[in-house]
Parts: C-alpha cells; structure tokens; sequence
C-alpha cells in the first residue's frame, strides 16, 4: 500500500450536527494525527476526500473552508504529521454532481493524481457513502465507529459494499495497516 484515501468529519476531526463551520470548530479526535504521523514516517501517502456540502448549502464559503483547512494542516503539524491531497466536493446534496460521495469522482480523481492502484489504495470513512465510493472503484473499505460509524453500523452495511474491515478509530486502522494484519 503506497496511499490512503481519508473522509475528513468523524475520521480526522470531530464531527458536527450543524457542520465544521470555523477553524475553532476544527477540533482532531484523539488520536488522528498521530496516526497520520505514523503513516507519513511509512512513506504511505495520505489523501483527505470530503464532501463540504456546507459551501454548497451558503452555510460558509470556500475561503472559509480554506482557514478550516488551514488549521486541520497545523493541527496535524503538532504531531509531525501531513496530509499530502486534501480534495473536496462542496456540491449541495440536491444537485450532486459525479465527485460527491457516494458517487466515486473525487476517489478516481486521488488515484489519478497520484497514479494508484485502486486495489492496494484502502478509502476509510465513517459513513455508507463513503463504503459506497471506494466500493465503485474496487478500493478496500474501512469503517471507523468514531463520527457516524457507529450509527452506519447499526443501520447495517449492504451487501454491496462488503468486505468492510472495522475498527474503534484511524489509530487501530494505521495499527492494523503497518501491521500488516489488515
């Protein structure tokens, strides 16, 4: 595995109710940069797709989605860590276009960038939509219960979407990668 494609809320960072919508608000969950630290010292690159469905909604704008970013970058930076993409569909859920998750348009388009296989490129996310993305592409799919992986969980995970590997959060996945028990 030489990349790893990320969801940003509930994987990265503290998910909200009613959105990420300051750099204040940019809040990592325990433990996820120095996972993402442990990925970058092992040369695998790290790609964050997220649907910012925010922009789209007028809820905050793109420059203001820039200062978010900015901030998850230097919160990251703490722990010696780095995201090497960070790609983002700011569509609004009603008029979804093919980079929006479910759809897989920002997944190929990390693949392409960095000229991955999509077999050896695992997608880790915390909702169906994310399973659903990397499964159109052939990606393996992750699930962390953090964010809204626990309420995916209980949902149930079709048949479509199967084999998900399951873990507490990004921390156990990056164990389980550089393991090689994943």
């Amino acid at each position: 595995m030489s990349m790893i494609m990320l969801d940003r809320d509930g994987v990265l960072n503290q998910d909200r109710v009613d959105y990420v919508k300051t750099p204040e608000e940019m809040i990592l969950i325990t433990g996820a940069a120095r996972a993402v630290a442990r990925l970058n010292r092992a040369g695998v690159t790290t790609v964050v797709v997220t649907n910012q469905s925010g922009v789209g909604r007028g809820i905050f704008d793109e420059d203001m989605l820039a200062q978010i970013h900015t901030k998850l970058r230097e919160e990251l930076a703490r722990e010696n860590a780095h995201l090497d993409y960070i790609l983002f569909c700011t569509d609004h859920p009603d008029c979804p276009t093919r980079r929006r998750k479910p759809a897989p348009g920002m997944l190929q388009e990390a693949l392409e960038h960095f000229s991955a296989a999509s077999a050896a490129t695992p997608m880790v996310g915390d909702s169906l939509r994310d399973l659903e993305a990397a499964a159109a592409l052939g990606c393996p799919r992750i699930l962390v219960r953090t964010g809204h992986g626990e309420k995916t969980l209980k949902v149930g995970l079709p048949e479509s979407v199967q084999p998900v590997a399951i873990y507490d959060d990004l921390a156990a996945v990056v164990d389980a990668l550089l393991e090689g028990t994943l």
